[in-house]
């Protein structure tokens, strides 16, 4: 992965020069007991939803330390962050410490938007997982902080499974789960509006974990050329987005069209039996606002099985943290982001079935029942191109719009052209 990178970025004309570490304000020379300025920092509302906490903690912590620093903790949504990130970066008005998805980095690495971070400043930073950090790697430099890892597993509810199979554990191949979700769809459907495997067509992370299990790609790197090149048109690729739509339209019974933002309350409302997501949604189904206690101890996890009789690949999702390089309070900014991921913090990401972004953390819970299935996911998962354009793909929803036009009856072979050219036009430009 490493490798590709560099070769990727190094035909890539760099727009900002990356500065290094320091170049803070006068402040950060006095006593900490004396600083008094505003810490500004944007989380996704995960945290607000999910680890409310440890924000609280590391806050208070940061308070004992810093008594007159305000720290400003400003959540956020996946659906609209980049862009409201992207207008601030432009003006005078920019967070100090912002959460950007593993895939988002490297677009901000090459415009020179983020600090560069000292590992030696953060625990665990010798074992934090190779797939994050490779993400905030850049020229043998630091960018941003492996925050935490994700993984997708199936998520299920035991109850109707044993009601209909006998049985509370999902098979472990998917010709026995086809078998399994029949019964299931036989014993609720009645209800026209339950899925037995509830799949939205527009999931593309799902579509691309079915693409990698046939050793396809979304993209691949040449050598020669020192660029990227669609590969969703391969032979390989295609057979995964089949076998994807195939599930999607033989078991999902609710609208084909849509993405997985709600596929909890899908699940929460008893309309699907099993989900294929990120591990802490498993919770999600249970608690929050949209959560159904009724489930309580219905719910659990387990390796999503895929072709061939080996388990489905997952993407290897997660979060990482960055200094603003216009910061100018990035000692500050630094020190936050260490408490935020420091070893106590991991341990409360990990009993909320996070994964902590070490694999010295990860490790016990490969062997912890309700943790092994997204633990043990994370050995053999893959990743989106780690390519200069990879953002503006994402932003364009090139996976997404090549998804839905198969789902709507279009024809793989065609839909799968179409986002390789537009997937070329994209990912070796800066965005």
């Amino acid at each position: 992965m490493q490798r590709k990178l560099i070769a990727a970025i190094g035909a890539v004309a760099m727009t900002a020069s990356l500065a290094a570490c320091g170049g803070d304000s006068d402040n950060s020379s006095k006593d900490p007991k004396d600083r008094d300025e505003t810490l500004t920092v944007w989380l996704m509302n995960d945290a607000e939803s999910t680890w409310p906490e440890l924000v609280k903690d590391v806050n208070d912590q940061f308070k004992k330390k810093y008594p007159k620093v305000t720290v400003k903790v400003q959540y956020q949504q996946w659906g609209d962050k980049a862009k409201k990130l992207d207008t601030a970066l432009g003006g005078s008005k920019f967070p100090d410490v912002v959460e950007l998805g593993n895939t988002e980095t490297m677009t901000y690495i090459l415009n020179g938007a983020l600090a560069e971070i000292d590992e030696k400043k953060y625990e665990n930073s010798d074992t934090w997982i190779q797939g994050l950090k490779d993400t905030c790697s850049f020229e043998g430099k630091l960018y941003c902080v492996p925050y935490y890892a994700g993984a997708r597993v199936a998520i299920l509810n035991t109850e109707m499974f044993d009601k209909a199979t006998g049985s509370k554990e999902l098979p472990q191949t998917e010709d026995d789960l086809k078998k399994a979700l029949a019964k299931v769809g036989d014993e609720y459907g009645k209800d026209k509006a339950f899925s037995s495997l509830y799949l939205p067509g527009k999931y593309w992370y799902a579509a691309m974990s079915y693409v990698a299990a046939y050793n396809g790609s979304i993209a691949e790197y040449d050598e020669g050329k020192k660029e990227w090149k669609g590969n969703l048109s391969s032979p390989e690729s295609q057979k995964g987005i089949k076998h994807f739509v195939d599930l999607v339209n033989t078991y999902n019974n609710a609208d084909k069209t849509k993405d997985e933002q709600d596929h909890a309350n899908v699940m929460a409302n008893e309309k699907a039996a099993v989900i294929y997501g990120n591990g802490w949604e498993a919770g999600s189904v249970v608690t929050g606002e949209s959560g159904n206690p009724k489930l309580e101890g219905k719910i659990a996890t387990a390796g999503m099985p895929g072709p061939n009789g080996k388990a489905l690949p997952s993407f290897i999702g997660g979060s990482d943290l960055a200094v603003i390089e216009k910061s100018k309070v990035k000692d500050l900014g630094e020190e936050w982001i260490s408490m935020f991921t420091s070893g106590k913090s991991m341990e409360v990401l990990a009993s909320k079935n996070i994964l902590p972004n070490n694999t010295k953390q990860l490790e016990p819970l490969k062997d912890n029942p309700e943790t092994a299935p997204i633990a043990n996911a994370v050995p053999d998962a893959w990743f989106t191109p780690i390519a200069p354009g990879w953002t503006a793909i994402e932003k364009q929803l090139v996976l997404e719009n090549m998804l839905l036009e198969v789902v709507r009856g279009g024809s793989v072979e065609a839909a799968t052209k179409k986002a390789d050219a537009k997937i070329n036009e994209l990912i070796n430009s800066e965005a």
